[in-house]
């Protein structure tokens, strides 16, 4: 598909035209299809016009990586969402947390290259609570883990005690799983094996924390 020219932008709109263009670029190839001249040929200006943006590839790759993190937020929040009314507080905050587990593998397994490109580039956890990462709750990822264990100790289902650093032990296997089935050795696992082993994983989370 050809895509048309721009010779002029409003402040701000080049900027996320650029990121825009990059996140459907990961979006079909993962971060090594963020180039920056197919960025700024998408979005229909010269590749020098990026640099009063970004300062160069991996300053762009960083922005279009906290784009993925925010879809993946929207893939969280539509698990959440999806959760039927039940009066019982505690069913409730399982469910949430189980949601969050889901949404993740979910989008991992749809949404690949986006996937793969949520976390490249990032040496701490300063890109887990940044606006850019949020989804339509204005929470981000991390920040929907950790509201879902915060829930479980409200509920009475976490002791408190064992609430710090949960949302480590619950991410790494997560995405552990996640990782195993793109680009690992469970990629050859088929919708039923799939669905089985995040069902066992996010029982075995829960129970675990």
């Amino acid at each position: 598909m050809a895509h048309r020219k721009r010779s002029t932008y409003r402040h701000g709109d080049l900027q996320r035209a650029l990121v825009s263009a990059g996140t459907d670029l990961a979006r079909e190839g993962g971060p090594s299809a963020v180039v920056l001249r197919e960025v700024t040929r998408r979005a229909g200006v010269t590749p020098n016009a990026a640099y009063r943006h970004f300062e160069d590839k991996n300053a762009l790759l960083h922005a279009v990586s906290l784009a993925a993190q925010a879809e993946l937020a929207g893939s969280i929040e539509a698990e959440q969402a999806a959760i039927p009314p039940h009066d019982d507080a505690g069913s409730v905050a399982k469910a949430r947390l189980r949601a969050v587990g889901a949404g993740y593998l979910r989008f991992a397994q749809t949404q690949p290259g986006l996937f793969r490109t949520a976390f490249v580039g990032h040496t701490d956890l300063r890109d887990a609570a940044t606006a850019e990462s949020a989804g339509q709750s204005g929470l981000t990822p991390f920040q929907l883990l950790s509201a879902a264990l915060d829930g479980l100790v409200e509920s009475g289902v976490l002791p408190a005690e064992r609430r710090p650093g949960a949302e480590f032990l619950a991410w790494s296997s997560v995405h552990g799983l996640a990782m195993l089935e793109i680009d690992g050795p469970l990629r050859s696992l088929d919708s039923e094996q799939r669905a089985f082993a995040a069902g066992r994983l996010l029982e075995m989370v829960e129970k675990g924390l």
